[in-house]
């Protein structure tokens, strides 16, 4: 009686299940699987935790079950916590704690600065990492600060996220950056200097840059500073660039001029040649303004240097195709030979002025001083 018939007991043999497979032997294989899954992107191999758990968790830090640990916060509040909780969340509150004085079972620290509410919010991130979206709109810089003061890099991030997502605005990018600074979030301080780059004069009629400039005008004045180089810097490119496009447009004007010279285009050519009436359109875009000036230049009576307008930068172009062409016997461009007689009589102020014209053309161009302008080299 009371006794258990093992071989009764047992079911069919057919119902009996096919027992798991025995775990893999340390081969090859295994080690080439486990390693893939090591592998993976950390997003494949991160498991959330539950909603249950996260639940029990804020219940624990609602309900203050066996806390041990009391948060003084300004205005007299206490927030009551576990120490195990904390330690684990926090290595800076680990050590507070292990310093603190025990009163029974009761650890107490002090977080001040901050509003209490504040505070709630960061210890309960540390149960549950959990928060509410108007209370990180509310707090997020005293968040910000809480998680750097006490090593939350979880939290942190979080901050930093949302800041840059949307919470940073004109209004608060003065203090934002501050806390930027202070709190070694290099990423954010950069979106933030960029900000008040840009809206420098929005920026600076905010409250908060007036209180920067009472509390830290050393850090006003590098920012006005920075503002103002980042402004001259962004002049000098495009002068640098207006300067390059000129430059190319010389080099381009220079072309057409051998071009009409040596093989004539429209109704100008070499005087050793017939002009041809039928031509295709020509692949010089300077080819027509420079024949309209040299036509001019032909039939102007004042063609002297100093005289008309048009015929000034007429001679400026030849000197300069004098300066760049390397066999004036041989060009055809008229005056070539002469002007760079001239060059020798030319006092010292002016040869300096045209050698760095020269200089810049071929440097825009990426042209070598040992390749300069040649008949054959501009028609090939």
């Amino acid at each position: 009686m009371g006794e258990i018939d093992v071989d009764k007991s047992l079911p069919p043999q057919k119902s009996i299940p096919a027992p798991p497979p025995l775990p893999c032997s340390p081969s090859r294989s295994c080690s080439r699987n486990r390693q893939e899954l090591m592998d993976q992107p950390s997003l494949t191999r991160v498991s959330s935790i539950s909603t249950a758990t996260k639940n029990l968790l804020d219940s624990l830090f609602d309900e203050g079950y066996k806390a041990d640990v009391k948060i003084s916060t300004d205005g007299g509040g206490l927030i009551y916590a576990h120490t195990n909780v904390l330690s684990l969340a926090s290595a800076v509150m680990k050590e507070m704690l292990r310093r603190s004085k025990k009163q029974g079972r009761w650890r107490s620290i002090t977080i001040r600065g901050v509003p209490p509410d504040a505070v709630r919010v960061f210890v309960r991130f540390l149960y549950s990492s959990r928060y509410e979206r108007d209370e990180m709109e509310e707090f997020v810089l005293h968040l910000l600060v809480l998680s750097h003061a006490y090593v939350v890099p979880q939290l942190k991030r979080k901050c930093e996220w949302h800041l840059e997502k949307g919470l940073l605005n004109l209004e608060n990018v003065t203090d934002v950056f501050q806390l930027a600074l202070l709190c070694d979030t290099p990423r954010l301080s950069l979106i933030c200097l960029h900000m008040i780059k840009r809206n420098i004069e929005q920026v600076s009629a905010t409250e908060g840059w007036k209180v920067m400039k009472q509390s830290h005008p050393i850090l006003e004045n590098t920012l006005m500073d920075m503002v103002m180089e980042d402004d001259n810097g962004q002049k000098d490119r495009v002068r640098k660039r207006n300067e390059r496009k000129v430059y190319c447009q010389l080099f381009e004007a220079m072309e057409a001029l051998v071009h009409i010279c040596r093989e004539g285009c429209r109704t100008i050519g070499p005087r050793d040649r017939t002009f041809k009436g039928q031509q295709p359109p020509c692949s010089f875009e300077a080819c027509r303004g420079l024949e309209l000036l040299l036509r001019h230049f032909a039939s102007c009576k004042l063609r002297v240097p100093g005289g008309c307008l048009h015929c000034r930068r007429t001679w400026q172009l030849l000197e300069l195709h004098s300066r760049l062409c390397a066999d004036p016997f041989s060009c055809g461009v008229p005056l070539c030979r002469n002007l760079k007689e001239k060059m020798k009589k030319q006092n010292k102020k002016d040869e300096v002025k045209w050698k760095m014209l020269v200089r810049n053309i071929l440097r825009t161009k990426g042209i070598s001083w040992a390749h300069v302008l040649q008949p054959e080299s501009l028609t090939a």
